[in-house]
Parts: C-alpha cells; structure tokens; sequence
C-alpha cells in the first residue's frame, strides 16, 4: 500500500513537472509591501464599479485599478470574508459582521450590523463566508449561519453541533456541511439533510456547483462527485487520477464552465469543463505563494486569488499567454517555427524542440550548439539557418549540409531552369546559392563580385536587394546562373538606418527603417515612401524596422516601443489595414534587430524573447470599453493637512485652499495593459496634459475663479469612452471680496479726502514758506540794495574824505609853504634894515598873514571834513585845552612832524616841542607814551 502511495505521489509531481514547461497565462502579483497591509488575504469581491476588495488580516483593502487603500477592522481582528451586494459591501471578523458604505467624499464608512442586531456570539466565532439570497445576508461562521432579513432589519440563526465547513449557493439554494453529518440545504429557514453519504460525512467540501442540472460536489481529498435523486456517483474525468493528491482547498467554476482549483500548498489548477487539466500555475510558473485562501472572477473574467502571502490576478483571458525560460536553459529565441508536429525554437545557444501541444519540456537537437540565425521551411524541408552553417532538421535531429559559416536567411530562386531546386542564402561572406542534387542539398557556388554580409535580402527580377545597417541598400544584378555579380548598385536615395531591414512581400520589396516603410517602384527604379505602411510605427515610437512577412495568413508583422502591429487585407477595399496591439512595457521582449514572429495554429501567433516567448491569440483580442472616475479630491493650504471634499457636488473653496488634488483612476487590472491618464484644468491650463501613468495631480496656490477639471484615461490604445469632470472655484481672498472693495473705498475717499487737506495745508504753508522766503529774499535784496547803496555811500564818503583829505593835505601843505615862505621874506626883510619904516610895515602885513585866523578857520572846516568830530571828541576827553592846543593837536592828527608845525602855528620847531609837551601834561599822558600815536588813536 505504501508503494503505490509513493508511486501515485511521484507520477503526480512528474506530471507537474511536465506541466511547467507549457505557456501560462499573465499574472499580476500584490504583495504586502505594494498595498501597504498584512500578508494573509481570506476573500476577494468587486463592486459594480469594479473595485476589488479584499479581506486582510489588517483590514479591508480597496483597490481601484491604480491605488490600494486599506480601511482598518472595525474590532483591530482579522477580516475573513467580504462580499459586494448592490454596492453594499459586506464583511466578516471575529465576533462581529456589518456592511461598509461610500460617503460623499468617496470613502468608505462602517455600519455594525451584529451590534444593531445586538447579537450575542458564541466564544470565538468568526465568520468566514457571506452569501446574499433574496433579500437575505447570511453570513456562515463555524458553528452557526446567521441570516439577516434586509426589510425588516431582523435576524435568525442556525445553530449546528458540529462545524459547518462552508456554505454554497446554487441554484438560488443554499447548501452547507457539517462535518461528520453530511449536505445540507436551507428551506425556509431551516437547515434540511440533502445526503449524509459517507463520502459526505467523511470528506472535507470544497465547493457545490451546478452541473447539467445536477449537483457537483468537490470534495479536498477525493474529487469531483455529481449528486442526483439522492444518488452521489463519481464524476468520472481525466484530472482523477492528480486530483486527490493536489490537496484541493478552494474552488469556484468560471463562466466558460471551466474550474480554478486552488491548493494549499501548490497553487492552482484549471480543469476545462471536461474535467481536464489545463495548466497548472505555482510559484515556479508564476505565482507570489502557493497557499490558495479564496479564488474570485471578476467582471472581465481575471482571476483574483487571496493567498496567504499576497494577492495574484491571472488574466486567463489575455491574448498573451508566456513560456517563462526563468532558468535560462533555452536562451533568446531568435527564431521559431512550426514543422511535422514539432515546434522549434532557434535561440543565441542552439536549437530545441518539443511535440506540438504537448506539455514536454524542451529537448536540446545536439550538434547545434551557438547561435540560430532563422528557421526556414521550403521545399518540404525545415532549414536551420545557424552560426556554423545550414542544418536540414527532421524531428530531434539536425544534419549540418552546408558548412558556410554565419547564414542569416534563406530564400527560394524561381525561374525557368532551376524547378525550385535552387535556394540563395545570405551569409557572412555575402551571397552563396545551395543546389538539391539527387535528393540532397549541396553548396553549388558563391555569388562573385558581392561580398557584403547578406542579413536582409530578397530576389527580384534576378536583382537582389540586400540591406545593411551601417552600409545602406544595394542591388546586386546577377547572371541567369545566378554565379556572377554583373552590377552592385548602392541606392543613394535610401539612407542607412539602425536595425533597418528589406522583405518582399506580396510581390512588392519594402525598405524599412526610422524615416518610415519605402517601396520599390519598378518602372521608375526608385523607392518611395508608403504612407499605409509607414503607419506601422512613428519615429517617436520607433526601436525597429524589422518587417516579418506571414505568407499564410497574408500578414506584414512590425515592431515599436509600445505597440505589436500588423497589416492585414482590407475587408471591404484593397486598401490595406494596419492594426496596433498594446505591448506594454511589462511584456518581455527579444533582442532589438531579432525580433522575430511566426504562426502556431488557428489565431495563434509565436513571439520571440529574451527569456523565452509569448503566445499571442488574435482571436482573444476584442476591444474593450473603460470608464475613468474621480475618486477623491482633497484641498490644503500646505500647512494644514488634507480636508477631503464632495466630489459629488460643485465644489466653492476659501482662497487659502488653493492647492486641489485629485486622484482618479480606471479600474483596469490586465498586466500587459498600460493605463496612462491625461488632464486638464480650464481656467489655468486649457491645453490637455501629456500622457502620464501618476494617478494623481495636485494644483499649487491656484488663483480665485472658476475652474473645470478634466481628466481622461488610455488603456493600450483605447482612450476611455468618458472624460470624468469637476467643476470647482476658489473664492477671491478677504482682500480682494466686495466687502473689502467697499471699505477699500471707503479708505481710499477718507486717505483721498485727507491726502487733499494735507496737500492743501502742506501746499498753503508751501506757499506761505515760499512768500516769506520771498520775503526775506527781497528784504535780503533790499538790504543788499541798502548794503550796496551804503556801500556806494561809503565809497563816496571815502572819495569825499580822501577828497578832503586831499584838500587838507593840500591846504596845510600850502599854509606851510606860505608861512614858510613869509617867514623867509620876513627873515630876508630884516636883514635888510631894521629901521626902514616901509619894510616894517611889510613885515608887520607878513606877521599879519602869518597869524591871520581865517587860514586856521578855513583849515579846520577842511580838517572837520576830513575828520569829523575829532576836536570835539578830544575837547570832551581833555576840557583844559584851549583853541592853540586843539590847534596842536590838528596838526598832530595829520601826523605832522614839529618842524612842519613851526610855520603853521608861526613858532620856532623848538617852541613846537615845547607846546608839544605842555600838551602832554594837560592830557596827562605817561612818559613813555607817545603824543602823537595818543592822538592818532582817538
């Protein structure tokens, strides 16, 4: 017994081991770190909007396709289950349930239905399920399901002995487990035995589903069982035989019909309505963990799984499924292709292969080691186009035929004489032509004349046109033999471009590379630019000019940064269609320059990459519809923390909240789609915004008005089919209200009104300033004019003085000369004779003269004028002299010597000094005093 369990459980995970090597679908994976909240989830929903809730063990986490927001329990324990009804959303914890509602600021609040109901639970009871029926919530602990009346807000319980595992709703019915009991079903209100089956009793319920109208009922440890008229057969399915050894813990069945299994300890699986397993994904595939707490559809058919460390969504739906090389075995896939059952992959270190359809991992085609450079299929032959030269290969064998190294492609040479048994292949060296001689594929001989390496080249009308990135487009004219090169042309209107490449197809050569696609124009010998084609990529969005030609399906592949896009025939006209498939950053890629697409079977395309391939299904593609909503919008003054407003309401904001964010998004959860978001703000910014992936925008110190907010989203290339609006204002500043002017106003009236009276006053005292300082410039003028005049006066006194003085000196001097000369006469006379009587009378009428006191009297009006008051003043300082000493002292005033005052006063000099000294007496002068100087000063 114990050998077969080890048998069973060995096939089991060699099975699994085989099944990692098929394609998966894309996963996107949460960690705790990445919506910031505990590590265990328990259970997944959605609203009518999309958004997916989660239960955590921190809380419920919302999650809107940009942003995850945690709102904490309501008690601080674990939420366990969570359940969307009619956008109510409805959770469960220990020892108490209730339901969570949007406010009008787009958050979430809680309403505790166990404390409104004032429920008495039992010790530790947790609830771990939440189902709606009617309008009836119940919600399933271990031990009772409570079932709350929506009408009239009543409630009613079921109690059970032994644990109720878990409740299922099917049909419109209610079914539950209690262990070691068997199924039961809710009628009424009342718990009702359907089966107590051993199988039953004594298996732990996954899950109940609908199934052709039966019951299928999935047990952990045994299976699927269908259940009919009291009859529980087993459902008999090629996944039998894993099943019981996968350790099944949660399950639900999508809307295809398909089922998700999921594991405690190896992940998922899906089973096909059949009952065959599909894929199986695990961390090795993909997965964040491997312990499945709850699997959730949502509305676009991605799979939610609540894991015990995580949250994944796998977009079973996507177009893209992928074959991840984590471990490198295979390498860069540089080429692919489908041949006789197998499918084929070239990559940087060799050739592999595996059946088609099968789930066996690669095998390695020894001999083929290094590089490959295409996979070609002609002439029923797959040709290995490889670094050491060209493989012919046939299932897991590859036979080298041609040792030229380095053979970048291969393609057919048709004309008269060849029968198709002749292929041109590009090499290292240039051009080389293989030849099938008697079944076999021989080297015939090399291209003369043309020894550029050959990666992109094609035949026409015997010229080939090969492409070289650095060295540009040449056309090699070859002999009938194709032995000869007879002319090499470099077109010298194409220029040379990075990855650039040249393919025929339907019949026409295309040129591609940054400038856009060129075609050849046989008539005129030149290329011209296609400008459908060229359609295939912009220069902003350009990495390749790589073109891939699908002759099967009639399809030219080409590459860009964000898009995988193809030309198909137009449906309805010749015109050619070009169609763009999102190629989100996220999707690996191959090496720029070997990108490389082949065709699977049906609408399935294989892409090659550096860590493996995709498998793209055009039949997946479909387009979609999105909606963008404003989810929050906050308002601060940046000192202050966010104040969170209506968003549901034209919002009127104070001018110190100017700075507005808003926070929007699409709830979109496909991987390898990209969401970027582009706005606008009329009043401020009325062109649209670059595209951006921030989910948010915050406006800074906006100015009062009137405002609309626009924002609009593009999932791939699809732009969402509304633009979400907010129309707001912010009021204009105390400063700036009509309160404010008024008083501005009035202010400005009042400072006008006093500005002007101290204008006025200021420009009167101005005025008065300026009248006084004329005033005083005129009584200065005036006294000017006086100064001058006194001046003039004085100076005409001056003249007159010096006039006086003049005439003083003159007369004294005259008096002096007539004395003298009298005096010489009368000397001169008495020499003569003493006794003549006539010369007595001479000299008497001469003594007469000498003293004739009109000469004084005329010299002191002289002298009065010339220094007036003097002998006055002198008279009053010296009342003792008499009229001869005032005489002395005119003369001493003139500052006349003794000898110049003898003849004047008619005395000898010595009688002079005499008088002089008398003088001094009566004017009491000191010795040492000079009389003259005295007299001088006065």
């Amino acid at each position: 017994m114990k050998n077969i369990f080890r048998l069973t459980t060995l096939l089991y995970f060699f099975c699994l081991f085989l099944v990692k090597a098929q394609e998966i679908p894309p996963i996107e994976i949460y960690t705790p770190k990445s919506y910031e909240a505990g590590n265990q989830n328990w259970s997944i929903a959605q609203s009518k909007d999309r958004y997916i809730y989660v239960a955590n063990n921190k809380g419920l986490l919302e999650f809107n396709g940009a942003k995850w927001r945690l709102y904490p329990s309501p008690n601080e324990t674990i939420i366990r289950s969570v359940n969307v009804f009619n956008d109510v959303i409805y959770t469960g914890c220990s020892k108490e349930f209730g339901y969570w509602q949007r406010n009008e600021f787009g958050d979430l609040y809680y309403t505790s239905l166990s404390k409104n109901l004032q429920i008495e639970f039992l010790e530790e009871e947790e609830f771990w399920n939440i189902v709606e029926l009617d309008n009836y919530i119940l919600f399933q602990s271990l031990k009772r399901i409570y079932i709350y009346n929506k009408s009239n807000t009543s409630y009613s319980f079921i109690d059970s002995d032994t644990t109720i595992y878990k409740m299922f709703k099917v049909n419109g019915s209610i079914y539950f487990q209690k262990t070691k009991d068997g199924l039961y079903k809710i009628e009424n209100g009342k718990s009702k035995l359907i089966s107590n089956n051993d199988v039953l009793k004594n298996n732990l319920l996954v899950n109940v589903f609908n199934y052709k109208g039966k019951l299928l009922i999935e047990t952990e440890a045994n299976g699927f069982y269908i259940f009919n008229s009291n009859r529980l057969d087993k459902w008999d399915i090629p996944a039998n035989k894993l099943l019981p050894q996968s350790g099944v813990y949660r399950s639900t069945q999508l809307r295809d019909g398909s089922f998700i299994l999921g594991t405690r300890s190896n992940g998922i699986l899906h089973l096909t309505s059949e009952g065959e397993i599909n894929y199986h994904i695990n961390i090795k595939s993909g997965l964040s963990n491997n312990t499945i707490h709850s699997i959730f559809e949502d509305s676009e058919n991605n799979i939610w799984l609540a894991l015990d460390n995580g949250v994944n969504c796998v977009n079973i739906k996507s177009p893209f499924s992928i074959y991840n090389d984590k471990e490198g075995k295979i390498g860069t896939v540089y080429a692919s292709a489908v041949y006789n059952g197998y499918l084929y992959l070239g990559t940087n270190q060799g050739l592999y292969c595996k059946p088609m359809l099968s789930d066996n991992e690669f095998e390695f085609i020894e001999g083929t080691q290094g590089p490959v450079r295409c996979l070609v299929k002609l002439n029923n032959s797959l040709f290995c186009g490889h670094d050491t030269g060209t493989f012919i290969v046939n299932k897991n064998i590859a036979e080298l035929v041609i040792d030229i190294p380095g053979t970048w492609n291969i393609i057919p040479i048709y004309n008269n004489n060849n029968n198709n048994n002749l292929l041109l292949q590009g090499n290292y060296n240039g051009l080389n032509v293989i030849a099938n001689v008697n079944g076999k594929w021989i080297f015939r001989n090399k291209i003369d004349g043309f020894d550029i390496s050959s990666k992109f080249f094609e035949l026409y009308n015997n010229n080939i046109f090969v492409s070289h990135e650095s060295k540009g487009v040449y056309k090699v004219k070859v002999n009938d033999d194709f032995t000869k090169a007879e002319q090499v042309e470099k077109d010298s209107t194409l220029k040379k471009g990075l990855n650039s490449s040249i393919i025929k197809h339907n019949g026409n050569i295309f040129y591609a590379y940054k400038e856009g696609v060129f075609k050849y124009n046989p008539s005129k010998k030149k290329f011209f630019k296609d400008s459908i084609l060229s359609q295939l990529y912009s220069k902003k969005e350009y990495t390749s000019g790589k073109l891939i030609s699908d002759k099967e399906n009639n399809i030219l592949w080409g590459f860009s940064n964000k898009n995988l896009n193809y030309v198909s025939p137009g449906k309805l006209s010749s015109t050619p269609k070009v169609n763009k498939i999102t190629f989100s950053t996220l999707l690996p890629k191959g090496l720029t320059g070997y990108e490389n697409i082949s065709h699977l079977q049906n609408n399935k395309h294989l892409i090659g990459t550096s860590t493996g391939y995709l498998v793209l299904d055009l039949g997946k593609l479909n387009e979609k519809t999105y909606s963008i909503s404003i989810n929050s919008i906050s308002t601060n003054d940046l000192e202050d923390s966010l104040q969170v407003v209506d968003k549901y309401i034209e919002g009127s904001f104070k001018s110190k909240d100017n700075n507005i964010e808003f926070s929007f998004s699409v709830a979109e959860f496909d991987k390898y789609l990209d969401t970027e978001y582009q706005y606008q703000l009329k009043g401020i910014y009325p062109e649209w915004s670059s595209w951006s992936t921030s989910s948010s925008i915050l406006f800074k110190n906006l100015s009062y008005g009137d405002y609309v907010f626009n924002v609009r989203a593009k999932v791939g290339n699809n732009i969402t089919n509304n633009t979400a609006t907010y129309s707001f204002k912010i009021e204009k500043p105390w400063h700036l209200s009509n309160e404010a002017i008024v008083i501005y106003t009035f202010f400005v009236l009042l400072l006008t009104s006093l500005m002007h009276n101290l204008y006025k006053r200021y420009y009167r005292k101005q005025r008065e300033k300026l009248i006084q300082k004329a005033e005083r410039e005129l009584e200065l003028k005036e006294l000017e004019n006086q100064q001058q005049l006194m001046r003039f006066n004085n100076e005409k006194l001056r003249q007159d003085i010096e006039s006086k003085n003049r005439e003083l000196g003159i007369s004294t001097m005259s008096l002096i000369k007539k004395n003298e000369f009298l005096n010489s006469i009368k000397k001169e006379l008495k020499n003569v004779s003493d006794n003549d009587k006539n010369l007595k009378s001479v000299i008497r009428i001469i003594d007469k003269n000498l003293n004739n006191t009109d000469d004084w009297n005329v010299f002191e009006e002289a002298f009065n004028n010339a220094d007036k008051d003097f002998l006055k003043k002198i008279k009053a300082m010296h009342p003792s002299l008499t009229s001869n000493d005032l005489r002395l002292c005119a003369y001493l005033r003139l500052n006349l010597s003794s000898k110049e005052i003898a003849p004047l006063l008619n005395i000898s000099p010595r009688s002079v000094e005499v008088k002089r000294y008398r003088l001094r007496k009566k004017m009491d002068l000191p010795h040492e005093s000079s009389l003259t100087n005295y007299i001088l000063e006065v």
